[in-house]
């Protein structure tokens, strides 16, 4: 594991022909996440976002693997905005979705207080994959990019009472395991990671960065 807030070197970088360059401003981010906007504002890729319009909450994966699954959700979100995006004079749309992986299990993100609970209880005191998947559509090549990184993370021991007061807070809405990396960092949680943190807050931003010509 490498010590919390460590940024580990870019690996398996993902390329395509000519790479992708947007203009600046011409990115749309087929999301409303704050945290995938920070995300993309520190590496310095200009962008807007909104809503792809589409509720995956109802969506099953079938026989795929977690990568494939959120690279899936991914592209639907990405095709999803694509209309509204080309509309707006945006030639590149971004979509992403995260994922938990905890013993073969595929945990999303929580529904009610209950739910966050149960998932907080079962990440506590072991360790556990994050997966992310994206899409970058390209309105004018026609080019479409799909992949996914994984990120490893352990999770010390939580009481029940850090656990009961976290899940009032709501801090747990809209993250996938009921959790975001800096945020737990700041609060004191004892947690390490093995991969890219920004994977693990909902955007790989070292295999992103290679495409969009950034740090």
């Amino acid at each position: 594991m490498a010590p919390a807030g460590q940024r580990p070197a870019p690996r398996d970088v993902p390329r395509t022909s000519g790479g992708l360059r947007p203009t600046a401003g011409r990115l749309r981010l087929a999301s409303r996440s704050p945290r995938r906007r920070e995300l993309l504002s520190e590496y310095g890729i200009e962008h807007d976002a909104a809503h792809p319009g589409l509720e995956d909450s109802e969506l099953k994966p079938g026989r795929v693997s977690p990568g494939q699954w959120v690279a899936a959700l991914a592209y639907l979100k990405a095709a999803a905005g694509s209309t509204d995006a080309a509309r707006d004079g945006r030639d590149v749309v971004l979509g992403a979705d995260t994922a938990i992986v905890k013993d073969n299990t595929l945990i999303g993100t929580p529904r009610d207080h209950d739910e966050a609970t149960a998932i907080l209880r079962t990440l506590s005191g072991g360790t556990h994959d994050v997966v992310t998947g994206v899409s970058i559509l390209e309105h004018k090549t026609g080019r479409r990019v799909l992949f996914y990184d994984t990120a490893r993370v352990r999770l010390g021991r939580l009481s029940d009472q850090q656990i009961r007061d976290y899940v009032a807070s709501e801090g747990w809405k809209g993250k996938a395991g009921g959790y975001n990396l800096k945020e737990r960092l700041d609060a004191g949680w004892p947690i390490d990671f093995e991969g890219d943190p920004a994977t693990i807050m909902g955007l790989p931003m070292r295999k992103l960065a290679a495409y969009f010509g950034g740090a």
